[in-house]
């Protein structure tokens, strides 16, 4: 299981840190990552990191802004999100696995809205 927490409604420019719980398979061996689904977009992958800690992508959109992060002692990823952007409001998904593969089994997401 998959639980994101830490959506909102955050102004441009404004930061967010979206945090997923995981729990039910072995975490610290999985790659793990961050999708996003924008409106009336597809859903993209926006970073992956694997079980070491090492990122292995950053979509373009969002580099140098967003880091992807996790403590498996904790089992919990992280997305930490700066000078959000209105073109950065979607759902959030936190996901297994990594790309250019899908997603093997994903969150029910978390929605981040970035409005004036």
């Amino acid at each position: 299981q998959l639980m994101e927490s830490g959506g909102g409604l955050v102004q441009p420019g404004g930061s967010l840190r979206l945090s997923c719980a995981a729990s039910g398979f072995a975490f610290s061996l999985s790659d793990m990552g961050w999708l996003r689904q924008a409106p009336g977009k597809a859903v993209e992958w926006v970073s992956s990191i694997d079980k070491g800690g090492d990122i292995t992508y950053t979509t373009g959109s969002v580099m140098g802004r967003f880091t992807i992060s996790r403590d498996n002692a904790k089992n919990t990823l992280y997305l930490q999100m700066h000078s959000l952007k209105i073109e950065d409001t979607g759902v959030y998904f936190c996901a297994q696995g990594r790309p250019p593969a899908g997603p093997t089994y994903r969150g029910q997401g978390t929605q981040v809205t970035v409005s004036s």
